[in-house]
């Protein structure tokens, strides 16, 4: 006789909600997870078959809210199976058929990866929609992230630089008022300006060049939308230039919509396999100034192709004097599943190996730049 907690938890489980009086489940997130199986699987005895989209009334979202708890309850790879079995066995497809449901939905980080996920399947006005809707989340997702690096290093860092363009947009009050104290004319008891200063928002000469070579495997769907909104605000910053790489076992450069997140979301295919080598190879190429370059890497560091070709372009360039970081997450909770062994030879070989808050990441790219 089983007497195993987690032994009869998944038998329980695999036999269904009808199996609850002889083998009860308690607690909460295996209720949950019940509750994810039963709402798909139920299926199997005849329960919604006759409509499995559910009607036209006020439950349509039930099958968003659904895939957001299997992408939370699940791993990745189960939840790929759960998505797959949703849409092709059971025919569950509001989300890609029925643009009243995605707008009456809340737009969130949870939709937002819902909706990339299943993007490549949307048409027409439903694709339009998924949209606006990512265009709404990441402009959230930029206000935070934005106020983050502003309060970081790398905002003390912009707002030390000084620029040569003269505009009231760009006059920095607090420095001038500083730097004027000596000239205050006590008898007319106004301040004389022999020298205005303004804050940097253009480019400076040769600024420091920072490669975003992101991994857009489905597993890393959260480090790619912060990585999409990071690309984006160091495109605004006048100290960096920015190039931004999104690969699979294909490589494409969205440097030229680095300061559009959007139009990069949008842009990325989720799957398919790995090549980190052949991804760094092609950075390699974009680095002029090795000494004031930084190559970021974001990936779970799981190759598909040869570790001997991902160390050697790794080791080039280390070697060539550009920082190698690379991050095997990059979201709010910096929580990561990755290669060890990869991470562990990286690390060796002189590379920042982590995971990072977008704030982090900031604060840590702005001591690279002060060195």
């Amino acid at each position: 006789m089983l007497t195993d907690g987690a032994a009869l938890n998944r038998w329980r489980l695999v036999l269904g909600k009808n199996a609850q009086q002889q083998l009860p489940l308690a607690e909460r997130n295996i209720l949950r997870i019940d509750d994810a199986l039963d709402f798909l699987y139920s299926r199997e005895s005849g329960e919604d078959v006759r409509d499995p989209q559910g009607g036209h009334g006020a439950s349509q979202p039930t099958v968003a809210r659904w895939l957001s708890e299997v992408r939370t309850l699940f791993p990745q790879e189960t939840a790929e199976i759960l998505q797959r079995h949703a849409l092709d066995r059971y025919q569950l497809t509001e989300l890609l058929s029925d643009r009243e449901v995605l707008e009456r939905m809340e737009p969130n980080q949870a939709l937002l990866e819902t909706v990339l996920s299943l993007k490549h399947m949307m048409k027409g006005p439903v694709l339009d929609t998924a949209r606006r809707i990512v265009r709404k989340v990441v402009d959230q997702l930029t206000e935070k992230m934005q106020r983050e690096v502003q309060r970081s290093a790398l905002g003390k860092l912009d707002r030390n630089s000084r620029s040569s363009v003269r505009s009231l947009r760009n006059l920095d009050v607090l420095r001038t008022i500083r730097k004027n104290l000596a000239h205050y004319d006590t008898e007319a008891q106004r301040l004389v300006l022999e020298q205005v200063y303004f804050n940097g928002r253009v480019k400076r000469y040769n600024p420091w060049r920072v490669i975003l070579a992101v991994d857009e495997s489905g597993s890393m769907l959260s480090s790619v939308i912060h990585s999409a909104v990071m690309a984006g605000i160091f495109a605004g910053l006048p100290m960096l230039d920015t190039r931004l790489v999104i690969f699979d076992t294909s490589v494409v450069d969205l440097s030229g919509y680095a300061g559009d997140p959007v139009e990069t979301l949008m842009s990325i295919q989720l799957g398919g396999g790995t090549d980190i080598a052949g991804a760094l190879g092609y950075c390699e190429t974009l680095i002029t100034f090795p000494h004031r370059t930084m190559v970021v890497l974001v990936s779970d560091l799981c190759e598909g192709g040869s570790r001997k070709n991902l160390y050697g372009v790794c080791r080039d360039i280390i070697e060539s004097g550009a920082r190698l970081i690379a991050l095997t997450a990059l979201d709010e909770n910096a929580a990561p599943a990755y290669d060890r062994s990869t991470a562990e030879a990286l690390a060796g070989m002189g590379a920042y190996v982590g995971a990072m808050t977008p704030a982090k990441l900031a604060d840590f790219m702005a001591n690279v730049m002060r060195d």
